[in-house]
């Protein structure tokens, strides 16, 4: 390939600052973000306190969400301000995925908005991530480079067969005399997660290897190295971090003690951990901020700059969005940048396409997006395209398809209930990608539904398809690998290993994507002509209004062939539920897994509940759907009457309830009623169990606020961890 234009990092303004002392709690396990500490005492003479803010997966999230705890980039901008403020010494960084996989305003402008408000909220360097590659890499190196005032790193992205780089691998700051270095790396997984097309000519290498390299390399340059890591976790456990068997197990354990600092990413997780190092005599901070900006993740570092040592940190994570509301002012310069993108994406979303009878949505456990489960909109957009490569779309002349599938990852948004915009179904699928028709045997159609178990050691353990609804099957959850999927019908018949299906997938999916490499190993494949976000449109226009798919082309077997799916959308749609995937109703030929019915009362409202029980300090879920908007409904737990609140139903007739179930709550059988004005109560059952020491845990919420009181009232360095470290690239 021609050779790369490498990004020339950014000269960056040296900062003066005025000494302040470290007062914040380690919290290992951070399953409770932390509220920012008040502005301490200055330390003594001789320390220099550094503040790094780190964001994560932003994924061009301009806009506030704050029922969903996203402040929007002015808002985090202003909380960058804010801290900056309080201590000069700060520098905010990225671990990743600022741009990609965005929401419309940013899409729309391919991500432009959203570069322009990192520069204006003084984002000093980022990693690459996945996303950064979702145009191409001539993208990320040409147009993205030009546009952004911060360096985008990634050292361990290589021109294709050698180890010559293709991006930054490093940026050096200094901050009051101490000298930073700052390491990029992205996931070694790519090359899967991305259109192999724009990534052609590269190779994605070790992090582990390109970070111990890169820091070696500045060890007598700088004091102090900061991994930039889009690579994360799978869970929030710190003790479960530390262990884990995957890519980032091995990132956390086996990074050299060069490295002083880890910011991490891709997993849209939130934790603030420290480990114990080989070779160093002081933890390791390794963070994470969630996603869409919800969270800073700050690391503290007490710098002694007569030992040239940190002696010092601590970690915590700022949220946002406190109790709905944002926890900060909104910048002005970043607002102003929003407020111009808002206005020119409002008219090319502005265009009606379409009805939809209830919400379509992704699937979700306890409000977090499970991409693992099956899901009313991919189902939904899987239907969209094997339509758009039939005879039935008008602008269609290929040969007709017989199947189609999608990846949870592309799914992006929600579709909301009523009027549907181009804005609603361009955030659902962000990435422009083409549909593609492929020639695929039997045996490698059900490879393809095999392989939504993904390899040991991948960021996901399973990725659920979305497939079209004359596709149904069955499958066993714990099997051996390549033995999940018992049985197979397609149009009510059994899948033929021999026979020729022509599928429709995606582009990213056609080319291996996300590890479904029977996609890439099809005979023969035609490009429709058509993106995916024409595709839906097309379908929506045309099929208007749009009901929900009912969930079961999938369900847990014993091995029969399983009743097909209808096509042809059922008069009483079941939306996927906020709070949880509804679990698929079995078929009649089949052994599954029951999952009680949502109870619906006098008409009025339909109830889901997460859980039919719930234990002591647990919280008990549910959604309600149904509603007119603006209806108030009051929720009460009985026997002795507990009321939960009275709540109103948001645009799309919708309330979610949280409890915490309380000490004095009976363990015991209990009833959720619901009253409205004008309606007939709905009660539904749930059974409240004895608190256990997980059960306890989830009340942490309380017990670290508390926790972080005590410790302010007990004074300075009660949650800090005061070790000491040699200062960087003294020590191999």
């Amino acid at each position: 390939m021609a050779a790369p234009r490498p990004q020339e990092p950014r000269a960056r303004l040296t900062r003066t600052v005025t000494s302040c002392v470290l007062a914040a709690a380690l919290f290992p396990t951070a399953l409770v973000p932390a509220v920012a500490a008040p502005v301490p005492a200055a330390p003594a003479d001789g320390t220099v306190e550094l503040q790094m803010l780190g964001v994560n997966d932003v994924h061009g999230r301009l806009e506030p969400d704050l029922r969903n705890g996203v402040a929007g980039l002015p808002v985090l901008a202003g909380a960058v301000a804010q801290l900056r403020a309080e201590n000069p010494a700060t520098v905010l960084v990225s671990a990743g995925d600022n741009i990609g996989a965005s929401t419309f305003t940013s899409f729309i402008a391919q991500d432009s908005p959203t570069i322009d408000a990192f520069n204006a909220a003084g984002l000093a360097v980022s990693a690459a991530g996945n996303h950064e590659f979702d145009r191409g890499f001539a993208d990320l190196a040409g147009r993205v480079a030009d546009e952004a005032d911060f360096p985008v790193l990634g050292a361990n992205v290589y021109a294709e067969g050698t180890q010559d780089p293709v991006l930054p691998e490093s940026w050096v700051t200094t901050v009051e005399g101490v000298t930073i270095g700052f390491v990029g790396v992205v996931t070694a997984q790519t090359p899967s997660l991305v259109s192999p097309a724009g990534i052609a000519d590269l190779d994605f290498g070790d992090p582990v290897e390109a970070l111990d390299r890169v820091s070696a390399d500045l060890a007598d340059e700088v004091d102090v190295v900061v991994g930039l890591v889009h690579e994360g976790a799978e869970t929030t456990s710190c003790a479960q971090i530390g262990a884990a068997d995957d890519a980032f197990g091995r990132v956390v354990r086996e990074t050299s003690a060069d490295v002083d600092v880890i910011f991490s990413g891709h997993t849209h997780l939130g934790y603030a951990c420290a480990f114990d190092v080989a070779g160093s005599d002081v933890q390791r901070p390794v963070v994470q901020g969630g996603q869409y900006g919800s969270h800073l993740a700050r690391v503290r570092l007490t710098w002694d700059t007569a030992a040239e040592e940190v002696v010092a940190v601590a970690t915590d994570l700022l949220p946002t969005v406190v109790g709905g509301v944002a926890a900060y002012p909104a910048d002005p310069a970043v607002q102003a940048v929003v407020t111009a993108a808002t206005a020119a994406a409002a008219e090319a979303g502005a265009v009606e396409v379409g009805t939809a009878t209830g919400a379509i949505r992704r699937a979700y456990v306890d409000g977090v997006e499970d991409r693992g489960s099956e899901s009313s909109l991919g189902s939904l957009v899987a239907d969209s395209q094997r339509w758009a490569t039939s005879r039935d779309n008008p602008a269609y002349g290929g040969a007709e398809t017989d199947l189609a599938f999608t990846n949870p990852g592309g799914l992006r948004a929600d579709l909301p209930a009523g009027t549907l915009t181009y804005r609603d179904v361009a955030n659902v699928q962000p990435f422009a990608n083409t549909l593609v028709v492929l020639e695929m045997t039997g045996s490698q159609v059900r490879q393809a539904l095999e392989e939504q178990w993904q390899p040991a050691g991948s960021t996901r353990p399973k990725l659920y398809l979305g497939v079209s609804g004359n596709l149904a099957y069955t499958y066993l959850e714990e099997a051996e690998r390549g033995a999940h999927v018992t049985s197979v019908t397609v149009d009510g018949e059994p899948l033929d290993p021999a026979a020729t299906y022509r599928v429709a997938v995606n582009s990213f999916l056609a080319s291996g994507g996300d590890g479904f490499s029977a996609f890439a190993q099809a005979a023969a494949r035609a490009d429709s002509g058509q993106i995916d976000l024409e595709a839906v449109v097309s379908y929506v226009e045309a099929h208007s209004p749009v009901t929900p798919p009912v969930l079961g082309r999938s369900v847990v077997g014993t091995g029969s062939e399983p009743t097909p799916v209808p096509t042809t959308p059922a008069p009483t749609p079941t939306p996927t539920p906020t709070a949880g995937p509804t679990t698929p109703a079995p078929s009649p030929s089949v052994t599954a897994t029951p999952t009680p019915a949502p109870t619906t009362g006098a008409g009025w409202v339909r109830v889901d509940l997460r859980t039919e029980q719930v234990r002591v300090g647990g919280v008990l879920r549910a959604t309600l759907t149904g509603l007119e908007p603006g209806q108030r409904v009051t929720a009460t737990v009985h026997s002795t009457p507990v009321e939960i609140g009275t709540f109103t139903a948001d645009a799309d007739g919708e309330i979610v309830v949280a409890w915490t179930v309380p000490s004095s709550l009976p363990v015991g059988e209990h009833r959720l009623v619901l009253t409205s004005d004008g309606m007939d109560p709905v009660e539904v059952e749930f059974e409240v169990l004895a608190a256990t020491s997980e059960a306890l845990a989830a009340t942490g919420a309380t017990l670290a606020s508390a926790l972080l009181v005590a410790l302010a009232l007990l004074g300075a360095g009660a949650g800090v961890l005061h070790l000491r470290r040699r200062a960087a690239g003294r020590t191999a």
